[in-house]
């Protein structure tokens, strides 16, 4: 049992500072390098089922490996006592999914806010990483004005990074009865099971600035079916509906990284 005070080799729990399906996030103090650090503790499930773990623990060595300043940086994957965890760089400051609760992004704010993240994803991409659960709760937004796509719990290594073509690209949009990812911010081709490669963080990624740009999600529904459908199809109103006085230019990006077909976007 994980608490406040708990101590994992050189780093000390502090406070508990979120949970998601791939584990609850709590601050430390690594006593080794006197730094705050946030740690990821797996839950038990993910930890017992060694495939599982051992393909997580395949993948977040060279998640380890990436050093980009538009991404949270993975210093470790560690067990003791039965307990796995990731260790993680602390970034200060708000996520993008609190500071859409006061509504839509400036323009020019927003994009560039937009470039910081494509530059990220297109680092990542660029060595055969897919993020594959990009959303505003992922994007952290420094007292500076620096953002970082953070939590690459989900990301999955394509056939560049060194799998083979059958583990590599092609994907499931289940895991133990759960969907993987975040439903209002998947592709059509990732909700599906289909193969999918750094495109289809380029349609979450379009999501996400549709939603900085206007305040609000292109695709809603009344049931997760409903909602993918919707994806599926591609419905939604084109952004210069919903926020009139949107530049031409940004309203094109976004368009284009809707498309349905992985092969029309970015």
């Amino acid at each position: 049992m994980i608490a406040a005070g708990t101590s994992l080799l050189h780093y000390r729990v502090v406070e508990k500072i979120g949970e998601g399906g791939m584990g609850a996030v709590w601050r430390a103090t690594d006593s080794t390098l006197d730094r705050d650090i946030a740690i990821k503790v797996l839950p038990a499930d993910f930890a017992s089922d060694a495939e599982r773990l051992a393909r997580f623990e395949r993948e977040a060595k060279v998640l380890a490996s990436l050093n980009h300043p538009h991404i949270g940086a993975i210093y470790g994957f560690h067990e003791v006592g039965g307990v796995r965890f990731l260790a993680m760089e602390l970034v200060p400051g708000e996520d993008l999914s609190q500071r859409l609760e006061k509504g839509s992004v400036p323009f020019s704010e927003a994009a560039d806010m937009a470039r910081q993240i494509a530059a990220g994803l297109e680092y990542a991409h660029e060595r055969g990483i897919v993020h594959r659960d990009l959303k505003p709760a992922n994007i952290k937004i420094t007292p500076e004005g620096s953002v970082k796509v953070l939590d690459f719990g989900l990301a999955k290594l394509t056939e560049t990074a060194g799998e083979d073509e059958e583990t590599a690209v092609q994907d499931s949009p289940t895991e133990a009865g759960q969907l993987l990812g975040t439903v209002a911010y998947m592709s059509p081709e990732q909700a599906e099971g289909r193969s999918i490669d750094g495109r289809s963080d380029i349609f979450s990624f379009g999501i996400v600035l549709y939603q900085m740009l206007t305040g609000s999600r292109p695709f809603e529904g009344d049931s997760e079916v409903q909602l993918l459908n919707r994806i599926a199809q591609g419905e939604f109103l084109p952004p210069r509906r919903v926020a009139p006085a949107l530049p031409r230019p940004l309203e094109a990006v976004v368009l284009r990284a809707l498309c349905v077909e992985p092969a029309d976007r970015f």
